[in-house]
């Protein structure tokens, strides 16, 4: 079971794919299967967020023998946020962080504070992350393997 304050499958695939989309040259045009395949994502899954993220247009596809995705604009113009919320909607810790209403509580709740100041702060670090940052060399074109896996921690069998 998923924790409540872990990140979604659907959330870390879309950030995946769009690192490998940074990591690429300005322009070029990846095919679907590569993405999936190097960033070790399920292609159904895949196929889903991508359209996600082409309807938020945060990637351009084109169609045809040498189609593909590609990014929309600079990767130094998106951010994890921009991710995000693009592929799961707006982030909110609590539902008292959409509307203050949200809870009979809310206005002498004394964890509103520390909430807003949680969320303002993750929020703050992923709008900072930007993809040209995230992106990674070892993603170049030449190299088609998928990247390793964790490596067993040392000192275990």
């Amino acid at each position: 079971m998923q924790h409540p304050l872990q990140i979604s499958r659907k959330i870390d695939y879309g950030l995946r794919a769009m690192v490998f989309l940074a990591s690429m040259p300005a322009g070029e045009v990846i095919p679907f299967r590569e993405v999936a395949r190097r960033m070790d994502v399920p292609e159904e899954f895949l196929a889903k967020i991508l359209k996600t993220l082409v309807g938020k247009k945060l990637v351009l596809s084109a169609r045809g023998a040498r189609g593909g995705y590609q990014l929309a604009r600079p990767a130094a113009d998106i951010s994890m946020l921009d991710v995000i919320e693009a592929v799961e909607g707006p982030v909110r810790v609590n539902v008292c962080q959409d509307n203050h209403d949200a809870c009979k509580l809310s206005r002498s709740c004394t964890m509103y504070g520390v909430w807003k100041l949680g969320q303002e702060r993750m929020l703050e670090v992923y709008r900072s992350a930007r993809l040209d940052r995230l992106a990674m060399t070892e993603l170049s074109r030449a190299d088609t393997r998928p990247l390793p896996g964790p490596r067993p921690a040392q000192g275990t069998t």
